[in-house]
């Protein structure tokens, strides 16, 4: 019998330890609420994405209440600095309104980061598994997976995107290809070892079949570390689409998205940095709690992972 069965399954019993841990479950909870707001955006954001207000470009947000000169009669008067009521977080340069922009951007960027994780762990595993069971497809698999790793991730996605054009899907496929060698050489490793397993060689013995033993016993035993790995790769992503997007090849504008909401705001840093850091902290906090799940859920489910 599988010795993960005598407690429990690993992936629950990880789960439960995981939750033992503060940090861990806070950065659990940001996400949940997080993707829980991005997915409502249509119901809860106040305004459209693209729907712009002249009249009321580049205001502050709600902390302009408190800090804005309301005297007419002060030198430092200025009614570009007035908070304007419904602009929660303030407006752009063309008066859209910034907390609709964000949640709209949000679910451009959890969206390619599931899809491009998703996609890259699909082929991933399945190298992986085959170049791990089978002696015969490991130097092939292993060899192409080393062609990938020699490109720097970002340029080898500027340059699947600079042959097939720049849009949402072609930015997704190229950063599922760079993730594909990652799960590839991790479920390899982890298959080589498993393999070797008495009950793996007991399986064999009874007469089951390459693909039952390897999509059901072997991978099972694998979910561990790609659970890890997916987690952490989930981070990676984001950052690679808000990467390609304030260059200009990730989502096109007048799509949202955080990077591009940057690159966009740059232009106004002095005038108005909050349209630069609002989207990068947004950034900044998704893949901080993905990479703190990730390395807490690497130190329960594989120590072996461990630097």
């Amino acid at each position: 019998m599988d010795e993960n069965n005598k407690h429990g399954h690993p992936v629950r019993v990880a789960f439960q330890k995981l939750f033992q841990n503060k940090l861990a479950t806070l950065c659990f909870i940001i996400l949940i609420l997080e993707i829980v707001l991005v997915a409502a955006a249509p119901l809860i954001a106040p305004y459209g994405y693209e729907e712009q207000d002249p009249a009321n470009k580049l205001h502050p947000g709600f902390w302009a209440q408190w800090t804005a000169v309301t005297d007419p009669d002060d030198p430092n008067y200025d009614p570009q600095e007035f908070y304007i009521p419904g602009h929660l977080l303030g407006t752009d340069e063309y008066g859209r309104d910034v907390l609709s922009r964000i949640l709209y951007g949000g679910r451009i960027s959890l969206m390619v980061g599931f899809v491009s994780t998703a996609m890259g762990l699909f082929v991933g595993v399945i190298c992986g598994l085959l170049a791990g069971y089978y002696k015969k497809l490991d130097n092939p698999i292993m060899r192409v997976m080393d062609l990938l790793f020699t490109f720097p991730g970002i340029l080898l996605a500027m340059l699947i995107i600079a042959m097939l054009g720049v849009n949402t899907f072609n930015a997704m496929l190229a950063i599922s290809i760079w993730s594909i060698p990652s799960f590839a050489r991790m479920v390899r490793g982890k298959v080589l070892q498993v393999k070797e397993e008495d009950y793996i060689m007991a399986t064999r013995s009874l007469g089951a079949k390459d693909s039952r033993i390897i999509f059901i016993h072997i991978l099972k035993n694998c979910l561990p570390v790609i659970i890890v790995i997916a987690t952490m790769r989930m981070a990676t992503s984001i950052i690679s689409i808000s990467t390609l997007s304030y260059l200009g090849m990730g989502v096109t504008p007048p799509m949202p998205e955080w990077g591009g909401m940057i690159s966009a705001g740059k232009q106004y840093l002095w005038e108005r940095p909050s349209l630069i850091f609002i989207p990068g902290i947004a950034v900044m906090i998704t893949v901080i709690c993905f990479n703190i799940l990730g390395d807490k859920l690497r130190d329960i489910l594989d120590p072996s992972l461990k630097d």
